[in-house]
């Protein structure tokens, strides 16, 4: 039997009944629909965290202070003052992998103009934080290595920060207070939303480090971290390598001794996000897909059903020459046009169905190509797979049983 007979049959024996068949097609549809939706919600997710990790800044490694422990407490990372202002300048200077590093101080402080007020985080740090950062001005400027060196009393504030104290009105060259020491707003970050770890980027007020140690922290106050750029992503080991060999040597720690310290790679965070992200999508996609199982039984059922409604029609054909091998073929690309029919649908649900929920989740929904054939081919794999029972039960009736069928 050539296939464009068999098809033509087939979408004839199909159309016979029409709700019928777009019933049995509803389990492919709505199986394929899910598979695509889950993958690419996930993948969706997946470039979301990506992209909010990268917001934190690329090539970057964070270098915290060390652990306190007492009475058999321990107190957690950066509890006990291990990094000194004078550990940024050796990075600098004696690790050939690392082309800037900006010291990092940090607390929280009520902020207020004129009559309004807000609750924000305070960062003393240095210029090539905005750098390392990769975090534009919009508006004003940065404060430089001169303002840094005389403790220059300027600020450079958030979206957030600015929108609850200027709300109506410019905030270059305003004055705000912070702990009642008065700030010169001199620039405005551009927008950078939320971290992956959830909190307001844009909640925050930079000022320099010098600054903020003697006018609002004390001069003694933990540097919190180091953030440090490595020459590019290929030199982010060795760069951890380098830091961790020169503070162990500064901070005078012994072979076998446990660091002071801890160098966080961004590009390890960023890896474990994605992985974990993908694994979460196979999970999703794989019980996503039982409905298509489902929809295959449901095939079977109505094949079976086709079969003996139509054991006549066979006999018949068996008497005028089919063969075999062409009943279990017409019976095959039965299957196979209704596995196709709601694939296609299914496809388009699907990509509609993630557009939608992406609106709901907050992120873009990444619809792959890839996801479309996987989907498809599984659809065609299930009408194989469910229809070769039916197809074979018809091709091996007795002709003359088959001819004395009522």
């Amino acid at each position: 039997m050539k296939v464009t007979v068999g098809l033509r049959i087939s979408c004839r024996a199909l159309l016979r009944n029409k709700i019928r068949s777009l019933l049995t097609m509803l389990g492919i549809i709505i199986g394929v629909s899910a598979v695509i939706t889950m993958i690419g919600i996930g993948q969706g997710a997946r470039e979301s965290i990506k992209d909010k990790i990268a917001s934190l800044g690329t090539n970057m490694l964070l270098v915290q202070s060390g652990s306190l422990t007492r009475g058999g407490i321990r107190g957690g990372w950066g509890s006990i003052n291990t990094l000194v202002p004078e550990d940024v300048s050796a990075i600098i200077e004696k690790c050939p992998s690392v082309v800037l590093a900006a010291p990092v101080v940090r607390t929280t402080a009520q902020v207020v103009y004129g009559n309004l007020n807000w609750s924000t985080r305070i960062t003393g740090t240095s210029p090539d934080y905005l750098t390392i950062r990769q975090w534009p001005i919009v508006s004003g400027k940065s404060f430089t290595d001169a303002d840094v060196r005389y403790s220059t009393k300027v600020a450079v504030i958030g979206k957030t920060v600015a929108e609850n104290l200027f709300p109506q009105m410019p905030s270059i060259g305003e004055i705000i207070r912070i702990k009642r020491v008065p700030f010169k707003v001199i620039g405005l970050l551009e927008e950078k939303g939320q971290s992956a770890m959830g909190t307001d980027q844009d909640d925050v007020i930079l000022v320099p480090l010098t600054t903020a140690r003697k006018r609002l922290l004390g001069k003694h106050s933990v540097l919190k971290q180091i953030n440090v750029s490595a020459g590019n992503e290929a030199l982010m080991i060795r760069a951890q390598e380098e830091i961790t060999l020169l503070l162990r040597e500064r901070h005078r720690i012994h072979s076998g001794k446990k660091d002071d310290f801890i160098i966080k790679n961004m590009a390890d965070i960023q890896d474990a996000a994605a992985s974990s992200m993908k694994t979460m999508t196979i999970v999703l996609a794989s019980i996503a897909s039982v409905s298509l199982v489902v929809g295959g039984i449901g095939i079977m059922n109505i094949m079976l059903v086709s079969v003996t409604e139509r054991t006549r029609e066979i006999g018949i054909r068996m008497a005028v020459g089919a063969r075999t091998r062409d009943i279990l073929f017409q019976f095959l690309i039965e299957s196979l046009v209704l596995c196709s029919a709601g694939g296609i649908l299914g496809i388009l649900l699907g990509i509609s169905v993630s557009e939608v929920m992406s609106i709901f989740a907050g992120w873009s929904s990444v619809v792959s190509v890839q996801s479309i054939v996987l989907s498809f081919c599984f659809a065609l794999v299930i009408g194989i797979v469910f229809g070769l029972y039916p197809a074979r039960k018809a091709s091996m009736l007795n002709p003359i049983e088959a001819l004395k069928y009522e």
